[in-house]
């Protein structure tokens, strides 16, 4: 796990990138140590669990 100092390579972004990537599992390990799950929702290093992101279905229609 890296804070973004020289063991993290350098981006034009503040954001922290991917270590390793699952797809077929569902989850990305990030160089923070935070884990981010497919359906938006996050484990972060300190424990703490950020709920997924969800969008209402009401509005979303349905092809046959």
């Amino acid at each position: 796990m890296c804070a973004h100092r020289t063991s993290c390579p350098q981006t034009d972004s503040p954001a922290p990138h991917v270590v390793a990537a699952h797809p077929e599992q569902g989850w990305t390990l990030l160089c923070d140590g935070a884990i981010v799950f497919d359906d938006t929702g996050e484990l972060r290093p300190d424990g703490r669990v950020i709920a997924p992101h969800r969008l209402p279905t009401q509005g979303l229609s349905v092809a046959a």
